[in-house]
Order: structure tokens, then C-alpha cells, then sequence
């Protein structure tokens, strides 16, 4: 599996600076068709420890939404931390007012694949976040 996640943002903040051992923000030419499905002029490659977008929260299908792990369903401890730590950076983001959105994509995506999806982060937890394979993010807060 090979999963690619990019960003975009109107944040000058260099996101680099976020980097750990769980998520790595990697400033790149991004490759159409997702350079230009993204609505923001800074775009950012995210990697997660396995240096390919896979080792996060990943679902196939919308059908489950957006939920906090349950014992029925075994994650991964270090995907449910990485995943964890983007949406925290996505949500201070957006709460200083940033636009913030993030494309999901399977490896061999093409644009036809790629379904949007608009999250409100206001009434969510971190922990409930995850990605929907080949879906584009658009986030809020409330607005």
C-alpha cells in the first residue's frame, strides 16, 4: 500500500519546524493533478514515519466516519499518535484564522478519484480524526 498526503496552506509558517519522529513536512514540487486541486499557495508533501504518507489513520471507505479507536478494530498505537499530531497542527492552524486542506491519495489516484470532504474541526477531538483514502479536506472551525 502507498498512500501520498499533501497540504496546502496561506500560512507562512514554516511547517518543517513541526517535524518529529512521527510526521515529517516536506516542502516539494507537487505533482499534478493534486497541485492543483489544492486551494492554498503553500503545499507541503507530509510524510509519516515509514518517509511515505502510509503509517497514519487510514480508511478505505467514509462508512465508519470519523471516530475515536475502538478496541474492536486494532490500530496502530504510532499511527493513531502521528495522526494525532497533524490534526493538531491543522486545528492551531485554522484557529488562527489559516486556511488549511489536504489530499488524500492512493497510490495511482487520478483527479476523476479524489472526493471533497469539509470537516469542522470545532466539534471534533483530535483523536477522532482520520483520512479517507482519495479524499480532498477542507478544514474549519466552526465557520
Amino acid at each position: 500500500m502507498c498512500y501520498s498526503l499533501y497540504l496546502s496552506t496561506d500560512s507562512s509558517q514554516d511547517l518543517s519546524g513541526e517535524n518529529s519522529e512521527l510526521i515529517c513536512f516536506q516542502k516539494e514540487t507537487i505533482a499534478d493533478p493534486f497541485r492543483s486541486m489544492l486551494e492554498n499557495e503553500r503545499q507541503w508533501y507530509v510524510a509519516s514515519r515509514s518517509g511515505c504518507s502510509c503509517t497514519f489513520r487510514h480508511l478505505f471507505s467514509t462508512g465508519l466516519g470519523f471516530s475515536e479507536p475502538e478496541d474492536w478494530y486494532k490500530e496502530d498505537e504510532t499511527e493513531i499518535a502521528a495522526t494525532k499530531s497533524f490534526i493538531k497542527i491543522v486545528r492551531r492552524l485554522v484557529e488562527k484564522g489559516q486556511k488549511v486542506d489536504c489530499i488524500d491519495a492512493w497510490y495511482g489516484a487520478v483527479k476523476e478519484d479524489i472526493v471533497e470532504m469539509r470537516v469542522n474541526l470545532k466539534d471534533m477531538a483530535d483523536e477522532q480524526f482520520r483520512f479517507f483514502e482519495n479524499h480532498h479536506f477542507i478544514f474549519s472551525h466552526g465557520d
